[in-house]
Order: C-alpha cells, then structure tokens, then sequence
C-alpha cells in the first residue's frame, strides 16, 4: 500500500475541517469526500498533490472504472463512480485558490475529472423506488414482539417513524419532550435533533390509523411510568449489552443515552421486515408511503401544502419531486382508463357537439322571437 505524503496529510486535513466547519458539510458527507480523495491518491501511488497532472485524472478514472463492489464483487455503480469523480475535481478546484497549489493545477486541469455525459445522465436518472404499503407496515407491527422493553422500543421505532414521517437520524436523537402526545405534534429542533440541515421544524402526527398511535403512546408511557424517564431522556435510547441467559453476550436492557447513529434502527427495520417473510424497506422509505397516502388524501392547494410542510418540506414542489412519483402499477392502472375512453369522445357526463349545437340554436330562436 502507497504510504501518504506528509504534506497530503495537511492540506486533506485544511479541505475537510473546511468542507465541515465553513460549508456546513454533514459529517457523513465529509467521511465520503475523504475516502474519493484517499482512493485518488492511492491510484497514483501517493504522489504530492503539488505535482498534479491531467494523466493522474485520467488514471483515477480508469481505476474506477475496472474497480468492483467490495460486498457484491460487481463493478462499481454508476452513480458511485460520479459521485467519487465529482469529489475528488472539487478538492482538487479548491487546491487551485491554495498558496502552494496555484502553479501546478489549473482549473481546466480539473475538467479532466469530469464523468462522461452519458454517465452523469445516468447517474442522474431517477429509478422507482420500493415503497411499502401501510398494510405491510401494519402486518410487520404485527408479528414484532413487544414483551421486554428492547422489544417494545424496536416495535414503538417502526410505528414511530410511519407516524412523524421523521428521518432515521433524527428519529435517532429525538428525546421523549419533543413529543407532544395531548397535541399529537413532535418538535424537530435542530439544535439538537440530527434533522437534514440541521432545519428545526414542528410536525403533526399523520393520519395511518390509531392502532399505530397507539404503539407510540404506549412506549412513551412505559418509559415515563415503568423506566422512569422524563423529558430530556431520548425517545428511543440505545441498548446496554450483557451476558444473557444463555452465557452469550445479548441485549439486556436500555442505557440512558441516544443512538450515535441510524445504524440501529436500520437492524431494526431489517429485522422486523424479515421476520414478517417481507422484503426489506428502508425507514426512508417510509416517507414515500406518506407522500403517496397524501395524494390520496388531500383536496386542496392548503393541504398539499400542510402535508408537505409535515414532511419538513418548504415547497410542495419539493415533495413532488422526490416523493410524489407515481407508482408503476398506478400507472399502469391510469393508462388502461384512458385507452378504454373513446378516442373521439368527450369525457363521461359531458354533451357531445351536436347536443350544444341544437341547444344553441334553440336558444336563439328563443330570443328572436321574443
């Protein structure tokens, strides 16, 4: 393995707290910026970055290109390829502006990391995503076992996130306060909620049913009655792993503390989908059921409008685009109607032209008599 140049070291080290702390980078996104940069350098055997070249580009881009998925042994995806790409010419085009780095890389250089187009329209395409239906989730509530208090905080995680339409991380870092049960609202505060953007927004429970509700205020309400957790406890806290039963190393109980992360409640929602013999559906995937229970459900301009300001959206727009595809069997079902309508027809329940027409003339010779 090529061993990294000290003076890489420091400018990585000057990019990435920059990426953070200036740009306002989430730390996964910086985590992804650095590994594209370690895989550039690595490609070109850990050279200076001072003595960049275009060929380097073009070797990096050949690299991606013949690499493999490490867990599928697939080539790389597309998207993966651009996203790594476009990294790594950003790092690159603020080398350009740095004291030491301005001679030796222009900014047409960095071109050079350019996907092809074809790719980046690849990369770009929007693909259908799987989306459960409420009737899943409520089969998959269901079958979860909710006796221990890990059992019941695991069932309380999927019910939850169908309810709030939260996203993993915040789910994640949520405390019991943020919860309004006599309101039925749940205060996403940025400051500290892991929200996207760190964006603080109130939002109301939606309407999936009471039997689901219900699986959230019973949580809360053990935890408040049986743990003895108030306010500022988390929501959902992490496991405390011990020796159980059998000698084994297992969960034992609930710490007093948050999920560093979403990893957890993706286990969660694996295990739960699995063992309701279910293909496994993301807790972001949630979201999308929502926005389509919505286009089901609301009426007006104002409630499209509420339902996405729910899902922390600012424009429906927003919501519409990522969320609010169609589905293909609806599609699909849409099509078939419309063949079925005569061609030359008018729609079901309106006049044909020859009807108007001897309406008008009806009409008129109404008034020229009168």
């Amino acid at each position: 393995m090529a061993k990294h140049h000290p003076k890489n070291v420091r400018i990585k080290h000057r990019y990435l707290s920059w990426l953070e702390e200036a740009k306002g980078m989430a730390p996964d996104s910086v985590n992804a910026a650095a590994a594209a940069i370690d895989l550039f350098e690595a490609a070109n055997g850990g050279k200076d970055f001072a003595a960049f070249h275009v060929a380097q580009a073009k070797r990096f881009r050949r690299v991606l290109d013949e690499a493999t998925n490490e867990k599928t042994g697939k080539p790389l995806a597309t998207a993966t390829i651009h996203a790594r790409l476009l990294a790594v010419k950003t790092f690159f085009l603020w080398l350009a502006d740095q004291a030491g780095y301005k001679k030796a890389i222009g900014y047409t250089d960095c071109e050079y990391f350019n996907p092809t187009l074809n790719d980046s329209r690849i990369a770009k395409a929007r693909r259908a995503q799987p989306v459960p239906e409420i009737g899943q989730i409520r089969r998959v509530l269901d079958n979860m076992p909710h006796q221990t208090a890990v059992e019941k905080r695991n069932r309380a995680v999927v019910a939850f996130a169908l309810l709030s339409g939260a996203r993993d991380n915040a789910i994640a870092s949520l405390n019991i306060g943020h919860v309004d049960l006599a309101a039925r609202t749940v205060f996403q505060d940025g400051r500290m909620v892991r929200t996207k953007f760190r964006k603080s927004f109130v939002s109301s429970f939606f309407p999936v049913g009471e039997d689901i509700e219900a699986i959230v205020v019973e949580w809360i309400g053990y935890q408040r009655g049986e743990m003895g957790r108030g306010d500022d406890d988390p929501l959902f806290p992490s496991t405390l792993m011990g020796l159980g039963p059998d000698g084994g190393f297992a969960p034992v109980d609930l710490e007093r503390r948050h999920w560093g992360d979403a990893g957890a409640i993706r286990r969660i929602f694996r295990e739960a989908f699995e063992a309701a013999s279910l293909r496994y559906y993301r807790p972001h995937s949630f979201r999308h059921t929502l926005a389509r229970l919505g286009q089901k459900t609301c009426r007006t301009q104002e409630e499209e409008k509420a339902w996405s300001q729910n899902l922390g959206h600012e424009h429906v727009r927003t919501t519409q685009n990522s969320y609010g595809q169609v589905e293909e069997r609806r599609q699909t079902e849409i099509m078939d109607g419309l063949r079925a309508r005569p061609a030359d027809g008018p729609p079901e329940g309106e006049p044909d032209s020859e009807t108007i027409q001897r309406v008008v003339d009806y009409l008129s010779r109404k008034v020229s008599k009168g």
